[in-house]
């Protein structure tokens, strides 16, 4: 095994990692030497991503769950701990959101996004905690939109704004175990889910405009959100604790 592995001999979960940031995490997890265990809430996707990561010679597991339902977690974890019996790093990306003027802003789409986002991303860290060795890294997406305005997507910025505050007041409570917790804030990165944002026919013309806002120019790739990621969770980032770490291309720093 390669001593450049950043991540060799560490197991790491990824929630929400059949596509986009997620999987590409997964991607650089395992290339840095992890075993890798994905959850996905769809069963095809969860297969097809886990064969992906496996064609380079990865150990990795998918394991099919929705962070929302807390019977769910119970179960994920169960299945980790049987088999590797512990976890070095989490990286809680499950969630989402979608568009919806504050006038049209219902319960369902509130309830939808904040069990996701806010209650999901909760209870992942929270039922993790017994399988979390001692100094292990816990990384949470959160977003741009946790300090910028954004027409139409309240509800998704503040259930962000509350994932980066959870970083904050979480590294307080696991002081104790020297747990250190991190939020990586994307800004915008060309995947599946920023493309559905909208309807199909306007997707190149919303990609279009958030490339232009961009001062580097371009959207971000998963991939490069995904070596900031690899970086909090390894020994590079060991005095790095409870930050917003800003990959976007320096949308959010203007």
């Amino acid at each position: 095994m390669s001593n450049a592995q950043k991540l060799a001999g560490k197991v790491a979960l990824v929630t929400g990692g059949t596509t986009g940031i997620g999987f590409a995490s997964a991607q650089e997890f395992a290339a840095q030497g992890a075993v890798v265990y994905i959850t996905g809430r769809r069963q095809a996707e969860l297969e097809t991503a886990v064969a992906k990561l496996r064609v380079g010679g990865a150990t990795a597991y998918g394991i099919r769950g929705d962070v929302a339902k807390l019977e769910d977690l119970d179960r994920i974890y169960a299945e980790i701990e049987q088999r590797s019996g512990h976890l070095d790093v989490l990286f809680a990306n499950a969630g989402g959101g979608d568009m919806m003027a504050l006038q049209d802003v219902t319960e369902e789409h509130f309830d939808g996004i904040f069990n996701s986002n806010v209650k999901g991303t909760l209870f992942t860290v929270q039922k993790a905690l017994r399988l979390l060795k001692d100094g292990s890294s816990v990384i949470l997406t959160a977003s741009t939109t946790s300090v910028q305005g954004t027409e139409n997507f309240s509800v998704y910025s503040a259930s962000k704004a509350a994932v980066r505050n959870f970083a904050r007041n979480w590294l307080l409570d696991l002081k104790p175990r020297n747990i250190r917790v991190n939020a990586v804030s994307p800004g915008p990165v060309h995947t599946p889910g920023l493309a559905g944002l909208v309807p199909e026919e306007h997707q190149s013309g919303l990609l279009n405009h958030l490339a232009s806002l961009v001062p580097i120019g371009r959207l971000g790739q998963p991939s490069e959100v995904a070596k900031a990621v690899t970086f909090l969770a390894s020994d590079d980032s060991s005095f790095i604790n409870g930050i917003e770490l800003f990959v976007d291309g320096g949308i959010a720093q203007i």
